[in-house]
């Protein structure tokens, strides 16, 4: 084997290790597209261009589905295209013009999607400081939610990556806000929010703009996979209307980890070429349950497969709630977020903020 391919051969095993099956059928790919997308990959197709064509297939399908009339199997068709284009972007750590388009395609397919569901999921760009906080809006079939869930992810996986959960969340009365925060997605590559900013007052926008619309119940929870959860501590911790926090996969005090993609990923998120700046911006971000209490509910997700976050790591979320109000669920074989039993999962989590923010 040549150099070349030794250095491709392993940027694909990076890849398959940040990406792997049980993640991209969380995230709503096509189980044909994941094996293609292995498959094409191990021929030696470069991982987005393999998912970027898989994309254009099911686009190509969304517009003949609605040429004949079929909006249904046109949304079907739109969100695996997006999922599939969720992960060609991935490919990409640093923000070069080739993760840019990737993302622009993303969310232009995200919105084609938006405008066939019923009701139609809402774009949101919120302001905030000298730039904006993108997502989407996800109601219920009913008019008036019973509440609103705010979604957010970590390093690679944001807004319409969690379109599934928004899904278990309308079928129970709950609208979603798929929020892609400060140094996550539209809002870092457009928006020009990094991760050096207060991250509670970010997510508290959201949690503002879903308070603001008498539509979408009064109540609002926040639910953080991976570094996120760190984000949704903070969030609920320095918010007093936050009605409920699920926390997944989070470490209270983060660190630079020592492998490529993530270490990547954190540089971009926060803007710099420098680790010691990330290391900076981690140290601010700790989580002590000395100076930060949790007043509402709390629901601590774990994996014991987690090669990334450890349940000591999260053990002070679970020290910062008040009055016993915390519960932690624990899948044995469980991976990061819990990817390998994202159904089971997304269900928990879905039943757990329907009984917190309704009561019922």
């Amino acid at each position: 084997m040549t150099a070349t391919a030794e250095a491709a051969s392993s940027i694909v095993a990076a890849q398959l290790r940040a990406m792997p099956i049980t993640r991209m059928l969380d995230y709503g790919v096509d189980y044909a597209d994941v094996l293609a997308l292995r498959e094409r990959t191990a021929a030696g197709i470069p991982w987005d261009e393999a998912a970027e064509a898989l994309a254009a297939a099911h686009l190509e399908r969304a517009a003949a589905a609605l040429r004949d009339g079929n909006r249904t199997t046109a949304l079907g068709e739109y969100r695996f295209a997006a999922a599939a284009l969720v992960f060609a972007q991935m490919a990409f750590n640093f923000d070069v013009p080739r993760k840019r388009d990737l993302y622009a395609r993303l969310t232009d397919t995200i919105g084609r999607a938006a405008a066939l569901a019923t009701p139609a999921w809402e774009r949101l760009r919120i302001g905030f400081g000298d730039g904006y906080l993108a997502g989407w809006l996800v109601r219920p079939a009913k008019t008036q939610a019973l509440g609103t869930v705010i979604v957010f992810g970590g390093q690679s996986g944001w807004g319409a990556a969690y379109l599934r959960c928004a899904d278990a969340f309308a079928e129970r009365g709950l609208a979603t806000i798929l929020a892609e925060g400060p140094g996550q997605g539209e809002t870092r590559l457009d928006g020009g929010v990094l991760l050096d900013v207060d991250i509670a007052a970010a997510f508290g926008a959201f949690v503002e703009h879903a308070l603001a619309d008498s539509s979408l119940g009064g109540s609002v929870g926040v639910w953080g996979n991976s570094l996120g959860g760190l984000y949704a501590a903070h969030t609920a911790a320095a918010d007093s209307r936050v009605g409920a926090c699920c926390v997944n996969g989070a470490p209270a005090l983060p660190r630079l980890l020592d492998f490529r993609t993530f270490r990547e990923q954190a540089l971009a998120m926060l803007g710099t070429k420098e680790a010691e700046d990330v290391e900076r911006n981690f140290a601010r971000l700790r989580f002590d349950p000395q100076q930060h209490r949790i007043d509402c509910p709390l629901l601590v997700l774990h994996g014991g497969n987690d090669a990334i976050v450890t349940l000591d790591d999260q053990r002070p979320f679970l020290a910062a709630a008040r009055n016993d109000t915390a519960t932690l669920r624990v899948w044995d074989d469980g991976e990061h977020t819990i990817y390998n039993h994202s159904s089971e999962r997304t269900a928990f989590v879905a039943d757990w903020f329907a009984h917190q923010l309704t009561g019922t």
